[in-house]
């Protein structure tokens, strides 16, 4: 047995007819005594709503599905390069791009005819976060296998403020005049000269050292920016994180749920028929001791029967045998009789 092809069948198959189809497999498995594709088919878990929808989005809609995933793989590099540039492209596409394929994925559910809830609709975009920020996750999505909504990170990673490259900007040039004049500094005739050029000179230097503490104060604003933003994406992380792993809990217990259901049905069932067994049972040992009553009665009437059948037996056999011995005297009287004439 092929796993990968009986994979690739069952998840994209409806969540309600995952198990059933896998639970066959297994049962072929088994039956060809192919036990280690059992053991791998008897592991492959029903995905989510949510999971199969964003599933038959990367089946149906492979084109759209390429170009998703090499956007994941360009924010995942700018992210790690630190690509401001990128990271700007890149990202303006995210949000509007997992916003229409969700409903894309929602709408090809409904055609297969599974309707999705606002919810599972929010899921499928959580889901789709994961595929852009998560390589595994996107591995799996783009092969059509997720089983759940990924309850790691759905965000990209934080930012820390020291990696991002800084501007440096560029020294400004000397401004003319600020070298002095080149004359005597001794000559009478050029001292108002050489004292406007040295004012000159200084207004020059206090506007780089204020240009210079402009674009300081700029870079420290840049990074105190970078660093909230990273702060803020950090917590948005984390808060996805939780969000995602109160999801996987809930589905797990959602599933649990569906599960105990399953057992308590099939309890219920088995339980209704063992009572119809015991009902059926009584039933038959009530006739079958009526069955015994009238078998007893007929077995003592028979014996009653019998004992007076015997009697009169008893009764004939004694009448024929004093018939006997009245006939044997009969006979000797009358033997004697004829001795006595003779």
């Amino acid at each position: 047995m092929d796993v990968e092809e009986v994979a690739d069948e069952l998840y994209g198959l409806r969540p309600a007819e995952f198990v059933a189809a896998r639970d066959t497999y297994v049962a072929r498995a088994r039956a060809a005594k192919d036990a280690r594709a059992a053991k791998a088919v008897a592991a492959l878990r029903r995905p989510s709503i949510a999971a199969w929808a964003a599933n038959r989005l990367a089946r149906q809609r492979q084109r759209e599905a390429q170009q998703f995933l090499a956007l994941g793989t360009t924010l995942r590099e700018a992210h790690r390069t630190l690509d401001a540039e990128q990271l700007r492209a890149a990202s303006a596409q995210r949000q509007e791009l997992i916003a229409a394929l969700a409903r894309t994925a929602a709408a090809l559910a409904g055609e297969a005819g599974l309707s999705v809830s606002d919810t599972v609709q929010h899921e499928i975009e959580q889901t789709l976060h994961g595929v852009l920020a998560d390589r595994d996750v996107a591995e799996q999505w783009a092969r059509g296998r997720l089983v759940k909504a990924p309850e790691a990170a759905v965000g990209f990673p934080e930012v820390a403020p020291e990696a991002a490259p800084a501007r440096i900007p560029a020294d400004e040039g000397e401004a003319p005049g600020s070298e002095g004049t080149g004359e005597d500094p001794g000559s009478e005739g050029e001292g108002a000269s050489e004292k406007s050029a040295r004012a000159a000179a200084g207004r020059s230097a206090s506007r780089r050292k204020a240009a210079r503490g402009e674009d300081a104060r700029r870079r420290r604003a840049r990074e105190r920016a970078l660093a909230e933003a990273g702060e803020a994406d950090g917590e948005v992380s984390r808060r996805e994180r939780e969000l995602a792993a109160a999801r996987g809990a809930r589905q797990a217990a959602v599933e649990e749920v569906d599960a105990s259901a399953e057992r308590v049905g099939r309890l219920e069932r088995e339980l209704h028929e063992e009572r119809q067994a015991r009902q059926e049972a009584r039933t038959a040992a009530t006739a079958a001791g009526k069955e015994v009553t009238a078998a007893e009665h007929a077995v003592r009437e028979a014996r009653r029967v019998a004992a007076q059948k015997a009697v009169a037996l008893q009764d004939l056999e004694r009448q024929a045998s004093e018939r006997q011995a009245s006939e044997r005297q009969a006979s000797e009287r009358q033997a004697s009789e004829r001795q006595d004439k003779a």
